[in-house]
């Protein structure tokens, strides 16, 4: 493993944050694959290397749309933030 790997474990409860483009593992422990799958899913999501092959499997994008997606990313994330902050 790598320093950026998620390092969990179980007893301790550490976790370190995984950059995007490494390699994801997750060992099964006791025969619990359901919750290996979990950790993997969760893993996943973090890394952003899903997110990033369907970007990639759109293929290209116009220069309006791109800054058309930006926008409403930007939009929802304030709003959220918003709500946040009110909390």
């Amino acid at each position: 493993m790598s320093n950026n790997d998620i390092i969990y474990d179980g007893k301790s409860g550490r976790r370190d944050r995984m950059s995007a483009g490494t390699k994801v593992t997750v060992s099964v422990r006791n025969n619990d694959v359901e919750f290996a799958l979990r950790k993997f899913k969760n893993q996943v999501a973090r890394n952003g290397n899903l997110s990033k092959a369907k970007e990639r499997a759109e293929g290209y994008k116009s220069k309006s749309k791109r800054e058309k997606e930006e926008k409403k990313k930007n939009t929802i994330n304030s709003r959220r933030n918003a709500r946040k902050n009110n909390y």
